[in-house]
């Protein structure tokens, strides 16, 4: 592969030393077939150019990319599970395949999932379904069309393997896919340290994390209290855009939330029809830990778990007083998740956010489509409201008062959703989907919904 003028490697993330990773080789799969290859975000880190064959290469045997890792990096880490702590955790079917610099300057990482067995695979394979590939792509893509960080899917390549899960009607198609995110270091890495009592680790940690992910950042005197700041700040963002977005995660264990605040490593995830803050995504969540009105606490016990691994760098009363700002700043970023969606212009916070509480009832007491009353009401367009399918649903008496909230809120510049209906994507549409391209190896639905999706991408 000749560099590009705008590709930029790095190899950052192997200063912290060998204490955070193993080196380890990527499977040898007996095929490989590009299914999904994302010129976008191609494009942003100086990839474009790869023909397909340096793309297999690369993204489905793992040659090395030149300047990076010239092998890849199983990362270690811990987290709690369900709110019960397992130190038996780390990269057991991925590993950081590369690091590059995007066009804006950032640090980005290349991560795998479905790329072999590592030292923490314990009873798996190591592997992915294609099928699991295939809803990764989907959650993502619509994630950022609904304007949430996120991890993007890069490439997914096909490897030839049949797979057995109990999840799935078995033997089933196998595949790696490769992800593009900003950062793979986990509250559950800062748990792993502070769980075997590494501090001299944790204070390296530290200071990587501030130097490297947010340089414009004084550290201050006390630098564990300014990286819990700026954690809390990008994981409150998150779960914000998240309840803005009607999405559920399915599985928030401290593992899967990164410190940089991406949405990524999803469990059975979903997207709201209808308002419902008790929806749970996963089938074995039989409590409803991980409703979906349940993540903005869910995120700060996470919070409260990273912030005991600092105890060693910052008196406690200040970070727990740090912990306690948590609605301080969630609530602001929770308006302005919903107020960008629904081109709305931001006033006094409380009354806002009053507006907010009524759309929620509303949508609570009236059943209305949780996607398609944002479609329909994007810049308070009544013209547009009127031909939804839930028109009739706005003339209720207890829809005028928010009606009176998005007229007098509405935003002249905001730019109307394409199309005719809301790029949604219940699970029977994700079965839809997947369907002919089990039966049939028929992606053109597929490839169809993915489109549909990005052109509606106008307010992320």
């Amino acid at each position: 592969m000749p560099p590009a003028p705008d590709y930029r490697p790095s190899r950052s993330h192997a200063v912290l030393g060998p204490d955070f990773y193993d080196p380890v080789p990527a499977a040898a799969f007996p095929q490989h077939i590009l299914r999904w290859r994302n010129q976008r975000a191609a494009e942003t880190v100086g990839l474009d150019a790869l023909t397909e064959a340096e793309w297999t290469q690369h993204f489905g045997r793992f040659q090395p990319l030149p300047g990076s890792f010239e092998t890849p990096l199983a990362l270690r880490y811990h987290g709690h599970q369900f709110r019960h702590y397992n130190p038996d955790l780390g990269d057991g079917r991925g590993f950081l395949f590369a690091q590059l610099y995007e066009d804006k300057g950032r640090l980005l990482d290349l991560g795998t999932k479905g790329s072999g067995r590592t030292p923490y695979s314990r009873a798996g394979d190591g592997r992915l379904t294609l099928k699991g590939g295939v809803r990764e792509i989907l959650a993502t893509e619509l994630l950022e069309a609904r304007g949430v960080n996120t991890s993007k899917s890069f490439s997914l390549i096909e490897t030839g393997e049949a797979l057995h899960r109990g999840d799935e009607p078995s033997p089933t198609r196998s595949s790696v896919l490769v992800r593009l995110s900003h950062s793979h270091i986990r509250i559950g890495t800062f748990q792993r340290l502070a769980y075997l009592s590494e501090t001299q680790a944790i204070g390296r940690l530290i200071e990587y994390t501030l130097a490297t992910y947010w340089p414009q950042i004084d550290p201050g005197p006390v630098p564990a209290l300014t990286l819990l700041a700026e954690v809390m700040a990008a994981v409150a963002q998150m779960g914000a855009q998240w309840m803005a977005a009607g999405f559920v995660h399915g599985v928030l264990n401290t593992d899967n939330i990164n410190i940089t605040g991406e949405s990524f490593d999803y469990g059975p995830w979903r997207f709201l029809k209808t308002y419902d803050p008790r929806f749970t995504a996963a089938y074995f969540d039989e409590t409803g830990l991980y409703a979906y009105g349940r993540q903005p606490s869910t995120l700060l016990w996470n919070l409260e778990r990273f912030a005991e691994c600092l105890m060693d760098f910052a008196p406690e009363s200040a970070l727990v007083a740090q912990l306690e700002r948590f609605q301080d700043i969630f609530r602001p970023a929770l308006r302005a998740a919903w107020f960008k969606r629904l081109g709305l212009l931001q006033g006094e916070l409380d009354s806002d956010l009053a507006f907010l509480s009524n759309l929620y009832q509303f949508l609570l007491d009236s059943g209305a489509g949780f996607e398609q009353i944002i479609f329909d009401w994007v810049g308070a367009d009544p013209a547009r409201a009127a031909l939804s399918p839930q028109s009739a649903l706005y003339a209720r008496p207890d829809f005028a008062p928010i009606r009176l909230g998005l007229e007098t809120r509405a935003d002249p510049a905001a730019v109307a959703p394409r199309g005719n209906h809301p790029a949604d994507l219940p699970i029977e549409e994700v079965e839809a989907l997947w369907a002919p391209i089990a039966t049939a190896d028929d992606w053109s639905a597929f490839e169809a919904k993915i489109a549909s999706i990005r052109a509606n991408l106008t307010l992320a």
